[in-house]
């Protein structure tokens, strides 16, 4: 594992930058008729949203906790929100969402596996 020292935590903090932090649940139509469906335009959605370079990170949940993804976007917590009022399955009371303002470091990506 690589030391990192005092200075070097210092040097990497101060590199940190803004994000907003996505947590998606499950809201009350979750499961019912027609959300796969649905749920597969807010899959769509998503993919725009990162090809556009809005949304960096998405990451679904699918254990059977309520939790159904997490995403981590390039914006202010207000226009997110903004966003995410128009998602198609938050529209349809099938995904809930909340906002959380982050950090990130340069060059925080998934590995590919």
């Amino acid at each position: 594992m690589t030391t990192f020292t005092d200075e070097m935590m210092r040097e990497r903090l101060a590199q940190a930058a803004g994000y907003t932090l996505v947590i998606l649940r499950a809201a009350d139509r979750y499961g019912s008729d027609g959300s796969d469906e649905v749920i597969w335009e807010h899959g769509r959605r998503n993919m725009q949203l990162q090809a556009d370079g809005s949304l960096a990170i998405v990451c679904p949940v699918g254990d059977g906790t309520g939790l159904a993804g997490i995403g981590i976007f390039v914006g202010e917590p207000e226009e997110v929100a903004a966003i995410m009022d128009g998602d198609p399955a938050i529209r349809a009371g099938i995904l809930s969402y909340s906002v959380h303002p982050c950090r990130g470091f340069p060059g925080s990506t998934l590995p590919a596996v």
